[in-house]
């Protein structure tokens, strides 16, 4: 089997499994999915979903985010990882888009990225997720998951992205929430699914990939 039948093979089983794929995390509109994104690094979902209904009933909008008391906000999310940092980033992203883009959320990677607390692959998530762009992200399931497939070699995170952007070229949105679910679900970091793995005959490492 060549390389390119191999990334077309994985990618047609991923895309198979995976039809509905999307994000856990919970949200109505691009204002609630960019804070959701946000307080999701380096923390999960589930975790984030359970703050998110008091702060989004609170600072419905980036006016209110943006006139926020730190510490009222930083009592609202102090259950998510380093809530300091992120409360801090919440309020000075509001502030951006309502003295930039009047108030309305940019709906494109450079200006998403000029946002605090919004790096590459927060932009990816929110414009795949919300306008189903083409875009990759690549979080700790996504690295582990491809390394364990022999799709990237690369040792970042960013790099990963390039390379899995180029292997696959498009779905990527899809491909990127399926990598997701079958990496917290089943490709696990410790032991993993592998007996009853739809992709097993493709893995060529159970190591547990981090990127640096």
């Amino acid at each position: 089997m060549t390389k390119s039948q191999k990334i077309a093979q994985i990618k047609t089983l991923f895309l198979e499994k995976y039809s509905n794929a999307a994000t856990e995390l919970h949200y109505t509109n691009m204002y609630e999915l960019v804070i959701a994104v946000m307080l999701s690094a380096q923390c999960t979902d589930k975790r984030v979903n359970m703050v998110t209904p008091v702060l989004f009933a609170k600072y419905p909008s980036t006016k209110e985010l943006s006139r926020a008391n730190i510490d009222e906000l930083k009592e609202i999310i102090q259950s998510v990882s380093f809530f300091n940092n992120k409360a801090r980033n919440l309020i000075l992203m509001a502030q951006r888009v309502e003295n930039e883009f009047n108030g309305e959320i940019p709906c494109n990677q450079k200006d998403l990225m000029s946002l605090h607390g919004v790096g590459q692959k927060s932009a990816n998530v929110v414009l795949g997720e919300f306008l189903n762009m083409n875009y990759m992200a690549v979080d700790t399931h996504v690295f582990r998951v491809s390394h364990r497939l022999g799709l990237s070699k690369s040792r970042t995170a960013l790099q990963t992205e390039k390379d899995l952007t180029k292997l696959f070229k498009d779905n990527l949105n899809l491909l990127h929430q399926s990598f997701v679910l079958f990496g917290r679900y089943e490709c696990k970091a410790s032991n993993p699914k592998c007996e009853n793995c739809f992709v097993k005959q493709y893995c060529i490492s159970q190591d547990n990939f981090k990127p640096r």
